[in-house]
């Protein structure tokens, strides 16, 4: 008599989840790998479509199985949960992509939100599409989205940054490279690190755009301080790094204040600094002999230089 997997008995069961005080009996969806979206913080934020899959899947993929158990507890759903995470190797999506093509369902879920949003995933989904497995996604919950709605900045162009690098230089060069974005910009940071942040993204910049700090966003103690960079630098550097996870949005350069910054001197004063140093160090003197900010120079900077490349290899 052939043994049957715990995948082939699961099946045999009604799949079934509590919500609200009443049990619901989930269908089985089709055989494919599922990137189900999970509340950011209150469990409440999760759509009936995400609960029945994630009672119907044969295995559920967490990054942290301890942050998932909570979720499926409270919902009373006891799919397997298996660990998939950012140091899960080629070895392990093999084994992940083998039961999918067998014929399995998998749901795939982050520690909060959705899945592969600044959060491992994307190599499982990649290999399930190289080897011809459905992916289906149910949208849900978004840390990105959640903040960028109550920021009161312009939400009609955006772009998502993720993290920031760790260490100010870096962090400070790659503000630099964001800073001609015409949108809003979107940066996780881990608390700790935020006051830091924020006086580097008011000097690179400029103080005056407006910015929004939100603060364990659908928790309890959720708080959205919406002011200046400069005010909110100022701000966490008296206040210390608040508790919580962060999402910080960023409103984009008004127009008019890029007109007021345009010198028709400037370019004559970059080339000739770009003669004797380097992009960076040519932009970092002329913002301190003009008064210029940084960001402006710099981005002048590299528009001139490139431009002389060019000329010079044509």
């Amino acid at each position: 008599m052939t043994q049957r997997s715990d995948s082939e008995a699961r099946r045999d069961r009604p799949a079934t989840f509590t919500a609200f005080g009443l049990a619901a009996e989930a269908e089985r969806p089709a055989p494919g790998l599922y990137v189900v979206a999970t509340p950011i913080g209150n469990l409440r934020d999760v759509s009936f479509r995400a609960l029945a899959t994630l009672a119907a899947a044969d295995a559920v993929l967490a990054e942290d199985t301890r942050v998932t158990r909570t979720l499926l507890m409270h919902y009373g759903i006891t799919t397997p949960l298996l660990s998939y995470h950012e140091h899960s190797n080629e070895a392990v999506r093999e084994r992940m992509v083998l039961r999918l093509r067998a014929g399995e369902t998998l749901a795939l879920v982050s520690d909060a939100g959705t899945p592969l949003v600044s959060d491992p995933g994307f190599k499982l989904v990649q290999a399930a599409i190289a080897a011809g497995v459905p992916v289906t996604p149910i949208p849900g919950p978004s840390a990105v989205m959640t903040a960028i709605v109550a920021a009161g900045l312009p939400t009609d162009r955006f772009f998502f940054e993720g993290f920031l690098p760790q260490k100010s230089g870096a962090r400070r060069n790659r503000l630099e490279a964001l800073s001609p974005i015409p949108g809003t910009l979107v940066v996780f940071e881990s608390p700790h690190r935020l006051p830091e942040m924020l006086a580097d993204a008011a000097d690179v910049l400029g103080p005056d755009r407006q910015a929004a700090v939100a603060r364990e966003l659908t928790k309890l103690y959720e708080t959205i301080r919406r002011d200046s960079l400069g005010g909110l630098a100022r701000a966490f550097a008296e206040e210390g790094p608040p508790k919580g996870e962060v999402v910080v949005v960023i409103g984009a350069e008004p127009e008019d204040a890029k007109a007021r910054e345009v010198d028709t001197g400037l370019d004559a004063r970059i080339e000739a600094a770009l003669a004797r140093h380097s992009i960076k160090d040519a932009a970092a003197l002329v913002a301190d002999e003009t008064g210029q900010p940084k960001r402006i120079v710099y981005a002048r900077a590299l528009a001139l230089a490139r431009r002389s490349n060019d000329e010079a290899s044509s």
